[in-house]
């Protein structure tokens, strides 16, 4: 048996970053990681395009935490003890040097996520923490005051142990024998599929700021849309699959939204067109592109309102002017299916938060059995907040292990 001073059950973001700030801390502590695969830090790798979206540029804690469905309040107090800025400054001590793009998601500036992963394995290598790949756990025991972990390559040992496996069912159902709840987890940050005369064609094509609602539900979000080939996608769908994780999967997956292209009322909208009516009456309405909408998405909404390609404003009936309206400020989508959303697939769901010390992040119910990341019922929408949860998990459980050695 193989015995060490903390284990660290996961090699993912979460999972490094806490053993190197265990393993720096305190030299003397003997730190494992056990990860399941060949290779770690696959979501690092693969997020944000292969650049990794490290953090986001928000940087007071009260309004970082709206961007969390689930763990709002409970990380409005880890968030003062390591945020956005510390984590911007953790990686600089490291030579890693962070951007902010335009939309407040932050990169590498290298535009890498080797750089990330080259900082991960080189830090962990200087502080002595032994990482275990292809050891995949089968159980988890608390015997007297040390935990007994086995796995496929072998039997493991500590005094203390951290989950940081993310969205992993097997782990979960470990962490029930063990006496903690799991709350049901169902799938988060994803684009809809949508069958639609309106959107066919036209992949590609984005609506800068839109408002959308699910129809007979509270959710509704505003930002860029995007069409697909499937349907539906980009931060106003992300944030509503998030937010409405569980009510969407209730619904399983099939919905009505309500899409106002132009964020104006059907009333005001009415009586910008009989303006345009006027001014633009000789041209033609499907060739006078409005509203600032892309062109190809004011054709399918001129066709959609029932009016022709040579129909000149000067020309449009009460009706048209009505379904014109209608289309801009509350056209119907029928969704049928989700899509998950590249390879950043989120989970909401995980262990009950009522269980956590988030002072700590150590277990309520098992004394010396800490979380970070994704393990614990904890996602946030897309834009690097997913990872600066599991900085701040990982930072904050490493320095009450450390201070309870």
């Amino acid at each position: 048996m193989a015995k060490k001073d903390v284990i660290i059950i996961g090699g993912g973001a979460a999972g490094f970053f806490a053993a190197i700030n265990v393993a720096e801390q305190n030299p003397k502590l003997k730190v494992a990681i056990l990860e399941r695969g060949k290779e770690g830090l696959g979501k690092v790798k693969v997020s944000g395009g292969g650049r990794c979206n490290v953090t986001h540029a928000e940087f007071i804690p009260s309004e970082l935490v709206h961007n969390y469905p689930r763990g709002e309040k409970e990380l409005l107090g880890p968030f003062h003890k390591f945020m956005t800025g510390d984590t911007i400054d953790w990686f600089e001590k490291r030579g890693v040097a962070l951007k902010i793009e335009d939309d407040g998601r932050m990169f590498p500036v290298t535009n890498s996520s080797q750089t990330i992963i080259d900082c991960f394995l080189n830090e962990a290598e200087k502080f002595g923490v032994e990482v275990f790949y292809n050891h995949s756990v089968k159980s988890i025991n608390k015997e007297e005051s040390d935990f007994k972990v086995e796995t496929t390559q072998g039997l493991f040992s500590a005094e203390k142990v951290l989950i940081a496996t993310g969205s992993n069912p097997k782990i979960w159902n470990l962490l029930e024998g063990l006496g903690h709840t799991i709350s049901q987890p169902v799938p988060s940050l994803f684009t809809f599929n949508i069958e639609d005369e309106r959107i066919k064609d036209i992949p590609g094509v984005v609506a800068k700021d839109v408002a959308i609602q699910v129809l007979e539900t509270n959710l509704w979000s505003e930002g860029p849309l995007l069409i697909t080939h499937w349907g539906m996608s980009a931060p106003s769908i992300l944030k509503l699959s998030a937010f409405g994780a569980l009510e969407l999967a209730k619904l399983e997956y099939k919905f009505q939204i309500e899409v106002n292209f132009i964020k104006q009322s059907f009333e005001d909208c009415l009586e910008v067109l009989k303006v345009l009516k006027q001014d633009l009456a000789k041209k033609a309405v499907y060739k006078s592109t409005q509203f600032d909408l892309p062109k190809r998405l004011w054709h399918k909404l001129v066709l959609a309102s029932q009016i022709q390609i040579e129909t000149r404003w000067a020309d449009i009936n009460k009706l048209q002017f009505e379904q014109l309206a209608t289309q801009l400020t509350k056209a119907v989508f029928n969704v049928k299916g989700k899509s998950t959303f590249k390879e950043e697939f989120v989970t909401a769901g995980g262990v009950s938060l009522k269980e956590v010390n988030f002072k700590t992040f150590e277990s309520k119910k098992i004394k010396n059995l800490y979380f970070a990341g994704e393990v614990l019922n904890i996602d946030a929408v897309t834009g690097g907040f997913n990872f600066q949860n599991a900085w701040t998990g990982g930072y904050i459980a490493a320095m009450a292990i450390v201070n309870s050695s």
